[in-house]
Formats: C-alpha cells, structure tokens, sequence
C-alpha cells in the first residue's frame, strides 16, 4: 500500500509539472513571450536583473541575470564562497521555434479576401499550419526620444483568429500522394474579407495600434509571426503524454529555469542557465549561440566579483556545460528510421545524444559525467544515435562548446512529430530533465 501510494503521488507531482510547463508554453506565442515569462520566474525567484550598459557589482551568494534583444536570457547564481577551481556549471537551451513570420508591407486582396505576405523562419512542418486557428503576436517597435534605443513591446492578439486554408482535394487529387508547398503563395493566412467600408491601407498596423491603445504614428516596426490558438493538453488514457506547440524546445526552457530556481548553490561553482535565440536558423547572430555573447557574459561575471583574464581563462577550463534540445522517440511507423541498437522512447529518461560527426557535442568523456550525476539522482538515461545513413539536426552544443573551449554533452526529451505546429511528448521524461538539471546545478 505504501509504494502504491507514493506511486500516486508521484504521479500527481508529475503530471502537476506537466500542466504547469503547458501554461508556460500557451502564453509564450513568440520567443519575445519566453524572454517575458522566464524574465517574471526570475522576479519571482529572487534574481536581480542586470543593466548591460553600465558596470556590474556582484556579490558572493547573489542571483542575477540580463537579457539581450529581448530574444535571449542569461541568468546566474553565485556560490556563497566562490571556488575558482570548480568554474562554471553552464545549462544552455534555444528559445526559438519554427514559424510563420510576418513581412513588412503584408497586405495582399486577392479576390475579397485580405492575406498578409509571410515568410518561413527555420524548418517547420508547414502542412502542419493549414486550417488551423492561428493568432498574431510577437513584438512591435515604437518612437522613443532616443532614436538608438527605440521601445519595444509584446503584443498577442488571440481574440481574432486568421487562418490558412487548404486546397480541397478535389482540386488537389495528388495531395495525399505527396504536395510541394509554395512558401510564398501557400502559406498567406486570410485576415479579413474586404467590403465597401473596409480600409485595406495599413490594416494590421490599425489593428495593432487599436490593441495597444496607441496611434499608428507610434509604431516604427514590428517582427510578428503566425502562432496557434489552439491550447496544449495531457494525452493518452492515463495522461501519460503531452501535446503542446514548441515543445522543441520550450520543454528544456522551462524545466531549466525551474531547475535554476529551485536549486541551492553551495558548490563553489557559478551555475549559469543560458537561453539563446535563433537556433533554428543556425545560430549564427549576436544573440545566437555562434557568437560570443554567453563568453562576453561569463568574463564579465569574473570583472565583476574583482577577478581578472587569468581567472576567467582557469575557470573556463574547470567548466561544463549541458546542451539541452529536444530528441526523437523511435516513431512506431517508421521502425526503418531508427538505429538498430540506440533509440528512444516515450518516458523512459532523458536521451543522450551521440554524434560522431559532432552534430552533437557529447563525446565518451562529458557522457561519463552526466551518466554519474543522473545515477547519484536516482534517473535512467538513454541513448540516440542516428541511423548512419541519416545526417540528422544539430544543437547549440557544437557552437557554444567551441566559443567556449570546455567539455560539454548533448542532452534531451525524446518527442515525436518535430517541428510540427503540434508536437508529442512523455511526461515523465519532462519531469526527469528538471530534476536531472537541479542534481546538475547542485553537484559538488
């Protein structure tokens, strides 16, 4: 009776952090809404944020972090006595997803309909998109007395819905045997059906103005993309799974933070959570991971706490990092898509990925340590290996470690449906990556 009990307990615990990570992720339409929710966890947890124009002072047993273009998170906490030997401890993770982006100048009649002119942003499934209730959201520039520092403000509009419709197959007879979609013709979402009072001119910009309470006048520019409507939800009889949007990879971005937050910091190490925007379009910006921004971050902690180059370059090489993305579960009609002897399921544990080509950064060496502190904290690991005639994605791992120099592994939830508007996960596999990244932050 007693493991049965704590047997549901557990499984309370976990499907209330499931719920919870849902939340998260319904109110984060654009990777301007992540930085906003993960900027309101650290509040609520203590954290002070950072000015990066001006000095810092940090103390010993302080909790900080800043954030750049409002796309990218670094947040840290510092040991009560700081052991220069001990480094960084580093959980790096991506805040963008695949999406529809909004063009400047969208307006589009074709007929009485009025489309707004889009563009793709990284790799999504795009027959995923198609008649779904989409939203507009994302970020919008407006006039300040500084023209260098202009203001920037999320907007979500979700109580008007556009759409993207299909072709009917009876036009479309092939389209169950395979259909090239047109990025630039297909994917233009319906927003309104002109009428003789309708004002085509700067249509979305009135609409944005009249849900900000401003003037059209006020508004510089905008960076909007298409998002779903459509709220994420426990699946399966024992709600065992989860569906949501942007699980690749809200799911690590979420269970990082918490983890940050909830752990105690006596290690003697730094521990540092960094969330990089621009991952799904290679990383390769000054607030991506192929950059040097998390290293600018990181000497700039040492200047701070009255340390110099020589002890940033020791702690780098006393560092380690965990690169956290999604995986993929070995999707049950596709066994010919699997490695033989490497492949995930659904909550089995966080999967290790593996890549001798160095898609991944994990090698025998950074493996060996997550496989010890995953042990000390009770978690199964397993592992994912692509088929070797499969190039497989990438991580933020390659780059970072690389702008880094230090021992770094791939880690991840095993999900299903990648990169779809809708994707497919285990619950407990969520849960065992929070509590596999707090034994990481706390280990001595």
């Amino acid at each position: 009776m007693q493991i049965e009990l704590k047997e549901q307990l557990n499984s309370l615990e976990v499907k209330g952090f499931a719920r919870e990570t849902l939340e998260f992720i319904d109110e984060c339409a654009t990777t301007y809404h992540v930085v906003k929710g993960l900027s309101d966890i650290l509040d609520e947890n203590g954290f002070v944020r950072l000015n990066p124009y001006v000095s810092w002072s940090l103390k010993e047993g302080g909790r900080y972090y800043v954030k750049k273009t409002n796309t990218t998170v670094v947040a840290f906490t510092i040991p009560n006595k700081l052991n220069l030997e001990k480094g960084f401890k580093i959980f790096g993770c991506h805040t963008d997803s695949p999406s529809i982006r909004i063009k400047p100048n969208p307006e589009m009649i074709t007929n009485n309909m009025l489309r707004l002119n889009t563009e793709v942003y990284g790799g999504p499934n795009l027959s995923t998109w198609f008649d779904r209730s989409l939203g507009i959201a994302g970020r919008v520039v407006l006039k300040t007395d500084d023209v260098f520092r202009p203001k920037t403000e999320i907007i979500k509009i979700e109580d008007k819905a556009v759409v993207i419709p299909s072709l009917c197959i009876h036009q479309n007879r092939d389209v169950n045997n395979g259909y090239k979609i047109d990025k630039q013709n297909d994917i233009l979402p319906i927003i309104a059906l002109v009428n003789s009072n309708f004002e085509k001119d700067n249509y979305l910009l009135k609409l944005i103005a009249k849900q900000m309470k401003i003037e059209v006048s006020d508004i510089l520019d905008f960076d909007l993309a298409l998002y779903p409507l459509e709220k994420g939800i426990l699946v399966g009889m024992n709600d065992e799974m989860m569906q949501s949007t942007k699980m690749d990879n809200l799911l690590s971005v979420y269970a990082g933070i918490i983890a940050l937050a909830e752990s105690g910091n006596d290690s003697g190490k730094i521990n540092v959570y960094a969330a990089f925007d621009n991952e799904e379009i290679g990383s390769s910006t000054k607030q991506g991971a192929d950059s040097e921004y998390l290293s600018r971050i990181l000497e700039r902690i040492c200047y701070s706490l009255s340390l110099n180059r020589q002890n940033f370059l020791e702690m780098l090489a006393n560092s380690f990092m965990l690169s956290c993305d999604t995986g993929h579960v070995a999707h049950p009609s596709f066994p010919n898509k699997k490695d033989p002897t490497n492949q995930c399921e659904m909550n089995k544990g966080v999967s290790l990925k593996l890549s001798v080509n160095q898609r991944y950064t994990s090698d025998g060496f950074s493996m060996a340590v997550i496989k010890q502190i995953a042990k000390n904290a009770g978690l199964n690991l397993q592992y994912f290996v692509n088929r070797s005639n499969e190039i497989g994605g990438s991580t933020i791992g390659p780059l970072s470690s690389t702008h880094l120099d230090i021992d770094s592994v791939d880690i991840g939830i095993p999900i299903l449906s990648m990169h779809s508007i809708k994707e497919l996960c285990g619950i407990y596999d969520l849960f065992d990556l929070k509590n596999l990244t707090k034994e990481f932050f706390e280990t001595k």
